[in-house]
């Protein structure tokens, strides 16, 4: 279950950041996961809220905001978002696609005292 060993780095980073910024408390973390993230949305969850307490983050909202596929054909350069995995492209049927976003996580915002 590696949703704990992310939501501890995900923790460090917000205490970081808050040190920056001079605060005492964070009172909303939104977050954007890919859904090729590998990361499962209701296990991070779960591990933010059992990790969250004792720290800045203690008491915080913690929004997910889940990124579908992005992929972007090489050949006619079409890009769009994907419900499955499907390497066509669908305006050229090129078998040549990158993926643009859906891939990763990335702590978007934090709302600070």
């Amino acid at each position: 279950m590696h949703e704990y060993s992310v939501v501890q780095a995900l923790l460090n980073q917000c205490e970081e950041i808050a040190q920056q910024n001079s605060a005492t408390k964070i009172t909303k973390v939104i977050c954007k996961i890919g859904v090729m993230s590998g990361i499962e949305i209701h296990l991070l969850q779960v591990a933010f809220d059992t990790f969250k307490e004792g720290t800045l983050c203690d008491g915080a909202e913690f929004v997910i905001n889940e990124q579908k596929l992005k992929v972007k054909c090489r050949e006619c350069q079409e890009e769009y978002e994907i419900d499955e995995i499907n390497y066509k492209c669908r305006n050229c049927g090129h078998l040549g696609m990158d993926t643009t976003d859906g891939e990763d996580m990335y702590l978007m915002s934090l709302e600070m005292e």
